[in-house]
């Protein structure tokens, strides 16, 4: 009778040590994202379930549903779950969402009037949750990505460390001082420079013109046709400490990419704004920068055209 009872105290006592253990892994929060350098060895090895989706998720419930399955396991990872993270672990869910890019459809010759109704996860794909050490890699990227942006070369380009993840053409602000009756004031338009990083992102945007602080909800693209207007994130940044209101948004005509035609915000291509914010978080280290002078991928330097010099 004894030995029974010792036994089964020892295999209480084993469970009080891995259920706080379990608690403490949870310790750290997005608050502490980019010092997550742990490695659980135990719960590495957890292999959670895919997610079946029941039914087909259009653009219009995608973020809502995200939310759902953070919601729904956050509880069950030793680690906080995010959107960027599960998206992160599926990669194919930024391959769906850059092939609603009206244009992309388009040169598929599809016409699409309202993109928030296009189905980006059908039914019965599987989601995974990423283990522990998927995470911590993931984590691990995110605090070593650095937005790069040249003014005058208009480019936007996404590293890790040292290495080049992507680029993509933007526009610009322009070189003139306008009144906004957005801000009530007049606004020198160019788009500033400096370091900083991201501070928040527009899941659902509504889109104003700045000038009157009209909102819209349809818009004349490149073909001269009429749509509704897309619903991808904008990602708000702060530069030099100070939020300029410049924000990092697809724009509807990329005829204007490439040009100082924004009214300071940096303007994508709708395929890429998708791409940006999956692999720039809140936090997310940022610089933008004016410089003339430039190398290219043969090694050959270039001067180019001074978009912002003074005027006469």
């Amino acid at each position: 009778m004894f030995k029974l009872d010792h036994r089964l105290l020892i295999v209480l006592i084993l469970i009080l040590v891995l259920k706080l253990s379990f608690n403490s892994e949870r310790s750290f929060d997005s608050s502490t994202v980019y010092d997550y350098s742990y490695v659980d060895t135990l719960s590495s090895q957890i292999v959670l379930d895919s997610i079946k989706v029941k039914t087909p998720v259009i653009i219009e419930d995608y973020f809502q549903y995200l939310d759902s399955i953070v919601q729904k396991y956050d509880s069950l990872t030793p680690y906080t779950l995010t959107e960027h993270l599960i998206v992160r672990a599926n990669p194919w869910i930024i391959d769906t969402l850059q092939n609603t890019d009206y244009y992309r459809m388009k040169s598929r010759d599809s016409f699409v009037y309202n993109q928030k109704k296009m189905i980006v996860l059908s039914k019965g794909v599987k989601l995974i949750i990423p283990d522990s050490l998927t995470a911590q890699q993931l984590y691990n990227d995110f605090s070593k990505t650095i937005i790069d942006i040249n003014i005058p070369e208009f480019k936007l380009r996404m590293y890790q460390d040292t290495i080049l993840l992507y680029e993509f053409p933007v526009r610009v602000g322009k070189h003139q001082k306008k009144y906004l009756e957005m801000s009530g004031r007049i606004e020198d338009l160019r788009t500033k420079t400096g370091e900083g990083h991201i501070v928040d992102h527009i899941r659902n945007p509504k889109y104003a013109n700045p000038v009157t602080n009209k909102e819209y909800t349809v818009t004349r693209r490149d073909d001269d046709k009429v749509t509704k207007l897309p619903q991808i994130p904008f990602i708000e940044t702060e530069i030099n400490g100070l939020r300029y209101g410049q924000l990092i948004h697809p724009t509807t005509n990329p005829v204007s990419l490439g040009k100082a035609s924004s009214n300071g915000c940096i303007g994508t291509k709708e395929a890429d704004a998708w791409v940006i914010y999956y692999y720039a978080p809140v936090g997310t280290k940022i610089k933008i920068r004016y410089n003339l002078n430039v190398v290219n991928k043969d090694g050959d330097s270039t001067v180019l055209k001074d978009i912002y010099r003074k005027k006469d």
